[in-house]
């Protein structure tokens, strides 16, 4: 009997397909191979993995006896991080909202997702002759992609100019701050990667 629109919705929030296919590959077998150990047909474990078919409890229960997990396990919610951020949702910011000058402005492009391993940004660089440019550190690593303009990048006591589609990596527990070359428009993605707590 076919499944009305709302019990399908229900069944794909489990991700049950692909939990058995994340268990197939992490103990190295094949279709054919786990096909062997459950008594079913290659054809239906790859219907079963992409969603095209649903598992009945005997059948997941073979399944789940080749790989030792009880069926709790296809039947916890699947918490591994996904999060979409649509352009309209995005808020602009300015790095220093008490600032008179504000070095640039950034939107956050991934605020809503929980226990962030990195923060990542679209940020807009203002000019600025270099000795004003402000300098700040912090703990981890920084990752620059310059989509548009030039930017002046200070660090090292020297500055370091990244034309569109040039990127830099650096430690940023260094001295560093950025500028907006020329006229034209600056804009990059930066992405942050934090370390554990640590005396900089």
């Amino acid at each position: 009997m076919p499944l009305n629109e709302t019990l399908v919705e229900g069944l794909d929030n489990y991700a049950i397909g692909q939990k058995i296919r994340d268990l197939r590959l992490g103990k190295k077998l094949g279709l054919v191979e786990l096909g062997r150990h459950t008594g079913l047909s290659a054809a239906l474990l790859s219907k079963i993995e992409r969603g095209k078919m649903y598992p009945t409890l005997p059948t997941l229960l073979r399944i789940a006896l080749v790989f030792g997990v009880g069926l709790d396990y296809f039947f916890s919610q699947d918490t591994r991080a996904f999060s979409v951020v649509r352009r309209k949702e995005r808020k602009r910011f300015p790095e220093q909202p008490d600032s008179d000058s504000v070095p640039f402005h950034f939107e956050s492009l991934d605020f809503p997702a929980k226990e962030r391993k990195l923060n990542a940004y679209l940020a807009d660089f203002q000019p600025a002759v270099i000795d004003d440019v402000k300098l700040h550190r912090h703990r981890g690593v920084e990752f620059i992609y310059v989509l548009e303009g030039t930017l002046g990048l200070y660090i090292r006591n020297d500055e370091t100019r990244l034309e569109s589609g040039d990127s830099v990596y650096f430690d940023s527990s260094q001295q560093h701050g950025y500028r907006r070359v020329g006229r034209k428009v600056c804009r990059a993605l930066v992405v942050i990667v934090p370390r554990a707590a640590q005396p900089i």
